[in-house]
């Protein structure tokens, strides 16, 4: 596999643009052409596709934790983040 800056085209998905894909790409929700674009980026960037791996594994693990595995300091730890990035996607 090449490095990514060696197979950029005007076509092609932009790294930045796979991130924010991602997501719909492993629910299987990419329309055919977009997800072609997608695998063909994935193709030519190692740091893309190592990304997607990385992303598959936080998957397969967060799924495996379940409500009672937290500490309730921790719970709450993170519905406060949770409830701070909500505010400031909203822009307030």
């Amino acid at each position: 596999m090449k490095d990514h800056a060696d197979a950029m085209t005007t076509n092609e998905l932009t790294c930045q643009e796979l991130v924010e894909l991602v997501t719909d790409y492993l629910e299987d929700a990419l329309p055919d052409g977009d997800r072609m674009r997608f695998e063909d980026h994935l193709a030519g960037c190692t740091g893309c596709t190592r990304y997607l791996e990385q992303m598959r594994r936080t998957i397969t693990t967060v799924r495996r934790l379940r409500e009672d595995d937290l500490s309730p300091a921790v719970r709450d730890e993170m519905i406060a983040v949770f409830r701070g990035w909500k505010q400031d996607q909203r822009g307030g």
